[in-house]
């Protein structure tokens, strides 16, 4: 027996979507569910010979079988639906030590990518990366023209992305 999926759903998909939302669900819910039957069915597709000789009745069973899942499923949701001030006291902010452990690592590479800078090179950066001020501000500090401040600035980056691997 042949099964053309495309057919079956012209055909019965809006009576399967009416039927689940005579069961409950939302309009939009009995429509997903209704093409997830056809998408279940079209994945698995009954094998020739096998009881199902009534294409109809299959599609209605795996829609079924489906909006009972869903709800089973909205009904533990509803059981664990925890509020945002538990879940807050519950959940750990603090990074894993796996992370803590990347991150100090990383951090060694790149104070090992600065202290090979040059001095100006390396003052230029940190002036400007750490210590927040301007291009222009940084280049009246260090006493060299804002084009050539920001090249040191730019070198520096460059320096750091090669030597840590991409930050």
């Amino acid at each position: 027996m042949a099964w053309d999926i495309q057919a079956l759903f012209r055909r019965h998909a809006d009576g399967i979507r009416r039927s689940l939302m005579r069961r409950g669900l939302p309009r939009e819910t009995a429509a997903d569910i209704t093409q997830d039957t056809f998408l279940r069915v079209l994945a698995a597709l009954p094998a020739d010979g096998t009881e199902n000789h009534n294409p109809k009745a299959y599609l209605y069973q795996v829609s079924r079988n489906l909006g009972l899942n869903h709800l089973r499923r909205e009904r533990l949701a509803g059981l664990v639906d925890l509020p945002d001030a538990v879940v807050a006291e519950v959940s750990d902010p603090a990074p894993s030590p796996e992370t803590i452990a990347c991150d100090r690592a990383q951090l060694a590479r790149v104070a090992t990518a600065l202290d090979a800078l040059p001095e100006r090179t390396r003052r230029a950066f940190e002036l400007h990366r750490i210590g927040g001020l301007t291009i222009a501000e940084v280049a009246r500090e260090i006493g060299l023209s804002t084009t050539r401040t920001w090249a040191l600035v730019h070198e520096a980056y460059r320096h750091l992305v090669l030597a840590t691997g991409g930050l």
